[in-house]
């Protein structure tokens, strides 16, 4: 039986703090919005954790093992990540790995790991949703799945479906 994280990126910010932009975002997107979570996840950063509220209020459905952070979600070099964006010149992770292939791979596998602590927490046919940033969400696909993702909007995210070891990565618009 398969289990499904629905990862998405957190609403349009000022520092750690969602805009009255980003706020409307996230409750017009939460109307939208699969549900059936047994679990939201957020990385502990203000943005992501607002995000999640606003998008699970306009959802208006139980989440019966609530809201939870997964900080191993969030880089603890983001300062790096920044960095890296600007050396690579793009936000694409192929191009970051490109330019610092040791970086990348430490953190995928990381956020890889923190991205399985996730799945380990549902059972069959179980779904979360978790919210974070980019390019940190694209290394996270990548470190548990093996497969590059384009850099997410804000709004945006991805399905991960894993079923006895398999992963399937899917699209999702914000």
């Amino acid at each position: 039986m398969a289990r499904f994280v629905e990862l998405r990126r957190h609403t349009d910010n000022d520092g750690d703090v969602l805009t009255p932009d980003g706020v409307a975002a996230a409750l017009r997107l939460g109307t939208r919005l699969a549900g059936g979570y047994r679990v939201a996840v957020s990385t502990g950063a203000q943005r992501a954790t607002q995000t999640v509220g606003c998008l699970l209020a306009a959802l208006g459905q139980p989440v019966p093992d609530g809201v939870v952070v997964e900080p191993g979600l969030r880089s603890q070099r983001e300062d790096r990540w920044r960095a890296l964006y600007q050396e690579a010149g793009s936000g694409e992770l192929e191009a970051m790995r490109s330019a610092d292939p040791a970086f990348v791979s430490e953190e995928a596998a990381a956020l890889g790991a923190a991205l399985a602590r996730v799945l380990g927490r549902l059972g069959d046919d179980d779904r979360a949703l978790a919210v974070g940033h980019s390019p940190t969400n694209e290394a996270a696909v990548l470190g548990l799945t093996g497969r590059l993702v384009a850099p997410l909007a804000k709004g945006a995210g991805v399905l991960i479906t894993e079923d006895q070891g398999s992963f399937g990565v899917e699209a999702l618009d914000p």
